[in-house]
């Protein structure tokens, strides 16, 4: 099950995210679904469309299936994602 302690192990496609700091001041505020993850952005679709967002210098309030919001740092998400998944957490 995911939960706050294992979300960088866990598929992030699905969830529900809010940009809550970027460091293009154009990516800050966007919110909607992950539909997508590369290595370096994630895939949000908004009510406007997708939209790219760089995982790198960009911080993620992500909505966990169970309500719970988790803030994560955007630098530690850059990997590719099935390699993620696999890593190890220390």
């Amino acid at each position: 099950m995911i939960s706050p302690q294992n979300v960088l192990r866990h598929e992030l496609i699905g969830l529900d995210v809010l940009v809550a700091r970027a460091s293009n001041p154009g990516h800050a505020g966007v919110s909607g679904r992950i539909i997508d993850e590369t290595k370096n952005t994630l895939v949000i679709l908004t009510g406007r469309g997708e939209t790219r967002i760089p995982k790198r210098f960009s911080v993620f309030r992500i909505r966990l299936p169970d309500g719970t919001t988790v803030e994560i740092d955007g630098s530690s998400l850059e990997t590719q994602p099935e390699r993620r998944i696999s890593m190890r957490i220390r």
